[in-house]
């Protein structure tokens, strides 16, 4: 079915002012690795195959998110390479005017394969989750055997000319926390930028302790005791990373979000592959869009809904958690098999 007519789009803020700028899709459930730190149980509840948007479903959603202020999407999972019809879906979505970035987010354990045809559909930016350059601590995060394939998918995108490639980095006390040098080299040889992640207590994080995260100003400390000086970058916007250069001017990012976050700027939401859409990674509940897409609905209808949905919203989940002095993890393990949504790898990073 051919999409109508763009429409003049008109910007949506919410109750605090904020836009509606950035979706990030996730295109799937399932994944291929089993990390710690979002998927720490072996056996999850996955969602009713019957139940995936397809593709053109998909189109028809971000393209009415698009009337309201969306120009970022990044397709996340789960692991989006996973997903048969990827490369229909990304050329679908690289066809809509209003879509001006159009990004994917992947553990790369198939993306030797699936890098140039990625980049010939129209991707243009790809990010790469990478934890660990060493094999055996890898394979203990992640609990495959997939080390090797990993790298070769980062360097084969890396060999395929995407505009931007970045790698996320999950930082662990005492597990990771040594490595930020290495990944940082890293980055720098293939020519990618590396975002640190603090490690954050959302979705199946069962094994979350405040005592794991390693924050952004220990972080900094460790680089600058090896390179000395950093200069912080100005201009971050919206961006959930803030920006450090070394003085060769290699650049790097910091995502704080458990002691510095950021929902004053916020300006992202996230779909589910079964169409639930949610105003906030830590948000309980979420607005199901799928019997719009099913029943027919055309694009002011939904554009109705979502404009409803964002204007509303007054989330600030991560400046609320960061100030709760009896903080732990979001759910137990018997909350997250009675509502798979909750999870990360369903509702996406």
């Amino acid at each position: 079915m051919a999409l109508e007519t763009p429409a003049k789009t008109e910007l949506v803020r919410d109750l605090l002012g904020r836009p509606l700028a950035s979706l990030r899709v996730s295109v799937i459930d399932r994944c291929d690795l089993r990390c710690q730190y979002c998927m720490p149980e072996e056996h999850y509840t996955w969602l009713p195959s019957k139940d995936i948007l397809n593709a053109a479903e998909l189109e028809r959603v971000v393209d009415a998110f698009c009337q309201i202020g969306v120009r970022s999407v990044r397709l996340t999972g789960g692991e989006p390479l996973l997903r048969a019809d990827l490369l229909e879906l990304v050329t679908r979505l690289t066809r809509l005017p209003l879509v001006e970035d159009l990004a994917l987010t992947t553990n790369a354990r198939r993306l030797a394969r699936q890098a140039e045809p990625l980049r010939e559909a129209g991707l243009r930016r790809i990010t790469v989750s990478l934890d660990s350059l060493q094999p055996v601590r890898f394979e203990e995060l992640t609990r495959r055997a997939a080390h090797a394939k990993v790298l070769e998918g980062i360097r084969a995108a890396a060999a395929t000319g995407f505009d931007a490639i970045k790698i996320n980095s999950v930082v662990m006390r005492g597990f990771n926390d040594d490595e930020l040098v290495d990944l940082l080299e890293f980055g720098r040889e293939i020519g990618a930028e590396v975002r640190f992640i603090e490690y954050m207590d959302v979705g199946g994080a069962t094994h979350w302790s405040l005592g794991e995260v390693v924050s952004q100003q220990e972080m900094l400390a460790k680089l600058e005791a090896h390179y000395g000086p950093i200069e912080r970058e100005t201009g971050r916007g919206s961006a959930p990373a803030e920006r450090f250069r070394l003085r060769d001017g290699t650049r790097f990012g910091i995502v704080a979000s458990v002691t510095e976050p950021f929902c004053g700027a916020c300006d992202r939401s996230r779909l589910t592959a079964d169409g639930l859409w949610y105003t906030c990674l830590y948000a309980q509940q979420g607005t199901d869009l799928k019997p719009l897409l099913r029943n027919g609905a055309d694009r002011e209808r939904l554009v109705r809904r979502i404009s409803a949905g964002w204007a509303g919203r007054t989330d600030r989940s991560a400046e609320e958690r960061r100030d709760d002095p009896h903080r732990g993890v979001l759910y137990q393990v018997s909350e997250l098999q009675a509502d798979p949504h909750r999870e990360m790898h369903t509702r996406g990073g």
